[in-house]
């Protein structure tokens, strides 16, 4: 059976994967991945994009030993978004790529935001204004090391930058592109408007690859390095989240939740909607995987905070290991005897965002136990969960008859129960918890011919569901209802805290 490889690089983690066409993972590597001072300003952070390439060839190289290479037809990348860099005409960088976690670009939101309303922005690009998006990049850059646009050919994302180690050649995704905030969304394609900002036009960026089409070929020294032979085509991918959301399979009506360290909410739309309800309740949308669909969708933190609970509380307990966790927590009640736990908002975007609260815990008493902070704290995080929902169908006139969920999070049983008790609707999940890699892996098969179609490819796969549904339990009704009212609560605190 054919198989394809996958350079899946989050912004924690690098992995390189050979997905045969059942979407089964044959062999898989990873790395850990994280930014690095940019040399001369420590205070700065970048990606050091051949220490990146560097990583995924030694990945590549430990993969392809585990597989007939004779099977693999075909490499995909997907990486994070925001993050990517001016590039000369041999490929080699005219500035480093600015990391997402790097400050420096705060300082040129304002002069943005004096041009174009952040509500325009939102209706023209689906982006709310978020001081790391790419637009921000390219105007700092602009602004501080105008030499580097003089020294550059182009721009690439990073799926572009890894895509022209593989192939040679330069492009750039819809996908990848919808999170720069300088598309025009609703036609998916450039917008001029904010590309003025930074003085740039379309021509200076590579041309669009959709997702399925070839980029180029495994050029020989590729091939050395990443054990991949030569030739083989390298098919356009892009951003993660879209490629989670698509692959979750869900059925229409069905909410996406990609649960991970965070978790993003996702609605596949065949409309472009930026609605005055979604601009203030910080929704972004993202172009889909598929043209003519599109992302609404919500950031939240998620398991950060069940890892975090564990760090204090389970010092105990090795990397991996929740079963203590998840038994103590089942023989806690619902409602964790009166404890509330509220995440903190996210950044910029999330359901939470207007309340601009702190993380806070609530109701504890002598006889609270760690038991009861764990369950509290996944109750905490399925009660925003709703809360996100109830925003995007709202935003969206999207009446959600299930939740579908694909990610680690996927994995935590209680949490699935959880989720599917807070919700009231079922929670449904699939043998396929890597959903971002095997998005990635289908479209790569479209592109060389396997399928016709995501559609077929989707409706090819044994998914082999679990559905988790909801018993009525009527003690959560009312912690959603105490859960809003103090998040409002705590919005008055920290507002009258900052006024004086």
């Amino acid at each position: 059976m054919d198989a394809v490889v996958v350079f899946d690089c989050g912004s924690t983690n690098l992995r390189v994967a050979v997905i045969d066409q059942r979407g089964s993972i044959l062999a898989q590597a990873s790395k850990p991945n994280s930014p690095s001072p940019q040399p001369g300003h420590e205070e700065w952070l970048i990606w050091d994009v051949d220490q990146i390439w560097h990583k995924l060839c030694s990945l590549s190289r430990t993969v392809m030993k585990l597989v007939d290479s004779k099977l693999v037809k075909a490499v995909a990348v997907t990486t994070w978004g925001a993050d990517g860099a001016l590039v000369k005409r041999d490929g080699s960088l005219a500035y480093p790529a600015i990391s997402w976690q790097c400050s420096r670009t705060r300082t040129v939101v304002k002069e943005v935001v004096e041009r174009v309303e952040p509500r325009e922005i939102f209706s023209i690009t689906g982006y709310q204004v978020i001081y790391f998006n790419t637009l921000f990049k390219l105007l700092w850059i602009r602004r501080n090391a105008p030499k580097a646009f003089e020294r550059a050919y182009t721009w690439l994302m990073m799926p572009g930058l890894i895509a022209h180690r593989l192939s040679g050649e330069f492009h750039i995704d819809p996908t990848s592109a919808s999170t720069m905030m300088a598309m025009d969304l609703a036609r998916r394609d450039w917008s001029p408007e904010m590309l003025e900002i930074v003085n740039l036009d379309p021509s200076f960026f590579p041309e669009w690859r959709e997702p399925g089409e070839v980029v180029g070929y495994v050029t020989e020294e590729a091939c050395r390095a990443t054990g991949i032979p030569e030739n083989t085509p390298v098919i356009a991918a892009g951003h993660d989240t879209q490629f989670a959301i698509m692959a979750a399979g869900a059925s229409e009506g069905e909410a996406v939740l990609s649960s991970g360290t965070w978790e993003i909410l996702g609605l596949r739309l065949d409309r472009f909607d930026p609605n005055d309800r979604a601009f203030e309740e910080g929704v972004i949308i993202e172009a889909d995987v598929e043209p003519g669909l599109w992302n609404p969708q919500l950031l939240m933190i998620a398991s950060a905070v069940l890892e975090w609970v564990k760090r204090l509380l389970y010092p105990e307990l090795g990397p991996g290991e929740y079963e203590e966790m998840l038994r103590e927590a089942m023989s806690i009640p619902p409602g964790s005897n009166g404890v509330i736990f509220i995440p903190s908002f996210v950044r910029d975007s999330g359901p939470t965002r207007k309340y601009g609260t702190k993380g806070t815990i609530l109701g504890l008493e002598l006889g609270t136990t760690r038991a009861h902070l764990y369950r509290a704290a996944v109750e905490g995080l399925s009660l925003q969960l709703r809360l996100a929902l109830e925003i995007l169908e709202e935003a969206f006139s999207f009446k959600a008859r299930g939740v579908r969920v694909v990610g680690g999070g996927s994995k935590n049983e209680l949490w699935n129960m959880i989720r599917a008790e807070v919700l009231g609707i079922p929670v449904t999940t699939t043998r396929f918890a890597e959903a971002t890699i095997l998005g990635a892996a289908l479209t790569a098969f479209k592109g060389i011919g396997v399928f016709k179609s995501l559609r077929e490819a989707l409706q090819s796969l044994d998914w082999r569901v679990g559905v988790y549904e909801p018993s009525g339990i009527r003690v959560y009704e009312k912690l959603y209802r105490d859960y809003k009212t103090l998040l409002q609560t705590l919005k008055h605190h920290y507002l009258r805290k900052w006024l004086s």
